[in-house]
């Protein structure tokens, strides 16, 4: 197992999108998998998947999907324009490095795919009165939470890469052309993607990570509530 502390491993996990074609161990991507499937998940259910993606010819054809849901990604963008917690060069920065893996997704050596299976509630005559009247916020808690049960294995695995000196990125905007996914890889219907994960060694280097600091996110028993600092 490599020695790395976990502070330091999320203190220097960058986004990494520039990867090497190099090979990964089959038995290094099996432990990132089992470092995976520590994480959390409702009701301890455990209902994910995770496709690994090795096929060139396979890797190829997921990279073209995620160019198409890019372009519609890169519109979004510009619709939106800079968000305020950046400056117009660092949202230039961001649109370029993004850009650069629309292009390149399937060079990646590895395309992890998480997938959850969906956990349908139960039909609204099986319930007491009492819940049948709210039945329209317990489905909007029901889609609120899904993620809770996939992304802290995410974490997980971008901290493992981290760990084996691999690095990765969390992607989403396949999501927009997600029935093209699934017939790619033969998902069944009650199965959904949730991220799309480049996996190689790095072209560039691990590094401390830019983030806004604790006093500007975090408020004290109330919301603007100044945090001690």
């Amino acid at each position: 197992m490599p020695e790395i502390g976990l502070f330091d491993a999320m203190y220097s996990a960058r986004a990494l999108r520039r990867l090497k074609p190099d090979p990964v161990p089959q038995e290094i991507i099996t432990r990132i998998l089992d470092a995976a499937v520590r994480a959390p998940s409702a009701g301890n259910a455990q209902n994910w998947v995770f496709v690994v993606v090795r096929d060139a010819e396979q890797r190829r054809r997921l990279g073209v999907i995620y160019r198409k849901a890019s372009d519609i990604a890169s519109e979004v963008y510009k619709a939106r324009g800079c968000p305020p917690h950046m400056s117009d060069e660092q949202y230039r920065r961001f649109l370029t490095s993004g850009a650069y893996l629309w292009d390149h997704m399937g060079d990646a050596p590895i395309l992890l795919v998480p997938c959850l299976r969906d956990r349908p509630p139960p039909p609204r005559e099986t319930l007491p009165p009492s819940v049948q009247a709210i039945y329209a916020g317990e489905l909007a808690y029901e889609q609120r939470i899904r993620g809770a049960s996939i992304y802290p294995a995410v974490q997980n695995i971008i901290l493992a890469c981290r760990a084996f000196g691999l690095g990765t990125v969390i992607t989403t905007n396949h999501i927009r052309c997600e029935d093209e996914v699934k017939d790619l890889l033969h998902l069944p219907s009650d199965v959904s993607t949730y991220a799309l994960m480049p996996i190689g060694y790095p072209q560039g280097k691990f590094g401390p990570l830019a983030r806004r600091p604790v006093a500007e996110v975090a408020y004290a028993d109330r919301w603007g509530a100044a945090w001690p600092t």
